[in-house]
């Protein structure tokens, strides 16, 4: 009979355990929560009211980015002829899975599976990982949806590139700057930063380049717009990855970065990355 009391005893401290370690790591995950949420609106926060800090050396930087998408629209025609020739030819997967991955739906289904499976393992770096993808995207997009319809620019079905038809209700006037090329880039360009090794870095943003260039091959965009879109992405994600790491959000050893520099040649132009 003692044995039986003991058991039972034994049994109703682990329930009384268990059900306390439940409480516990609910009321973690909800604080948890509750500070992404506000890391979140601070990240997005700093990436506009960062413009108000810039020093030289960042107004040389605007310079050089306005300059290169300068550039892309004088290249506009040219690149719409040979990506829409190639997207002829292009596997119809890959052009699929461009707008899939790119649409904003699929996009923050995959996004919150990423920041939920972080969030809930307590796994530090995919939950930050998740935060930075949300933060970039929401700076960006709300960016990206007034700009479509400030400008007004005519997509290649549309018009030429340099038509434009400021505050239309028209998607076909929508082209600039690509969302899909924003959205895709920033969560590649989130996730490479978390890696040292330079072929899954290449990787991640190989698919992350699927997305605009399938853009291009549906002649839903011009080249500048996908341009502008990609490198536009990067100095949001960068921005708001350096604000969470100077004011020590999150405690993540950080990789080694890339650092991005402008190109321009004769006959050439182009972003490189130096890991």
């Amino acid at each position: 009979m003692k044995y039986f009391l003991l058991a039972l005893a034994v049994l109703s401290t682990l329930n009384i355990q268990s059900q306390n370690d439940s409480i516990s790591d609910g009321k973690r995950i909800w604080n948890d929560f509750k500070y992404d949420g506000i890391s979140i609106i601070k990240g997005v926060g700093n990436a506009y009211t960062q413009p108000l800090r810039w020093k030289k050396k960042d107004f040389i930087t605007a310079g050089s980015f306005i300059a290169g998408t300068s550039l892309l629209y004088l290249a506009d025609n040219e690149a719409q002829r040979i990506f829409t020739e190639q997207g002829e030819h292009a596997p119809t997967i890959l052009q699929d899975f461009g707008w899939y991955f790119g649409s904003p739906q699929n996009f923050f289904m995959v996004t919150a599976g990423v920041y939920g499976f972080g969030l809930l393992t307590k796994n530090e770096k995919v939950r930050y990982t998740g935060v930075l993808i949300i933060s970039s995207a929401v700076a960006s997009g709300l960016f990206q949806s007034v700009a479509k319809t400030a400008i007004g620019r005519a997509r290649p079905k549309t018009g030429n590139h340099d038509h434009f038809s400021p505050f239309s209700n028209e998607p076909g006037y929508h082209s600039f700057p690509s969302g899909h090329s924003i959205l895709s880039f920033s969560m590649a360009h989130a996730i490479a930063k978390q890696f040292d090794n330079f072929w899954v870095k290449a990787g991640i943003y190989t698919v992350g380049s699927i997305a605009p260039i399938s853009r291009l091959w549906k002649n839903a965009h011009w080249i500048s717009d996908v341009g502008f879109g990609m490198a536009f992405s990067i100095v949001i994600t960068d921005g708001i990855d350096n604000f969470m790491k100077r004011n020590q959000r999150y405690e993540i050893k950080e990789p080694k970065q890339i650092s991005w520099q402008l190109k321009m040649g004769a006959g050439t132009f182009g972003v490189v990355g130096t890991f």
